[in-house]
Order: structure tokens, then C-alpha cells, then sequence
């Protein structure tokens, strides 16, 4: 039977990482900086096109069958997959529509 040597981890290192929003400080700037929101609205884009292409995936459907449905053109489902560009508010309610979602709005609890 074959063991599976491991290394000791090195818990000193481990407790100097940075935390994920001291990375993210470190790589984007602090939150409020102009970098920093730059890299929160291309995340965000990433994000919804992500859902989009789970979705449309789901839902066995191609991105020219998508446009057509919501009356736009591959190249932009695309763009919006890939997060080049964010979808209008109307746009996105058709494109969820397309794919047999809702949008649910609920307020923040903080």
C-alpha cells in the first residue's frame, strides 16, 4: 500500500499571507480608488456573463439562437459572455427572459 507523504505546512508562513482584501488592496488599489473600481465593474461584467453562458448552456441553446430571441446579434451575447460589456437593464430582462430565469430585486439586509 502506497502512503502519501505530505509536507509539514508551515503555519508562520501561512499566517504572513495577505488576506483576499489585502490582495486585492495590493493589486487593484483600495476600495474608493478609482483602480479599484475599475477592476469591481469588470468583475461584476465577468460575473453576469458567466450567468448568462450557465444559462444558455442549461437551456441547450447557441449564441445566435440567444440574439435572435432577444433581438441582438451573436457578437454581443458574446461580448457580454466574456464581459467586454455589460447588457442594459432591459437587455439583461430579455436575456434572462430568453433563458427561462426570472430576476428577483430584494434589499440588502446589512
Amino acid at each position: 500500500m502506497n502512503k502519501t507523504v505530505r509536507k509539514k505546512i508551515n503555519m508562520d508562513k501561512v499566517r504572513n499571507y495577505p488576506t483576499v482584501n489585502e490582495a486585492l488592496d495590493i493589486k487593484y488599489g483600495f476600495e474608493g480608488t478609482a483602480s479599484r473600481e475599475k477592476f469591481t465593474e469588470q468583475a461584476q461584467a465577468y460575473f453576469t456573463g458567466q450567468l448568462i453562458v450557465n444559462a444558455r448552456k442549461n437551456a441547450n441553446m447557441t449564441q445566435d439562437e440567444l440574439a435572435k430571441r432577444v433581438g441582438s446579434n451573436k457578437s454581443y451575447i458574446s461580448r457580454i459572455e466574456n464581459g467586454k460589456t455589460e447588457p442594459k437593464v432591459s437587455t439583461f430582462y430579455r436575456i434572462a427572459g430568453a433563458l427561462g430565469l426570472s430576476v428577483n430585486l430584494n434589499p440588502i439586509h446589512s
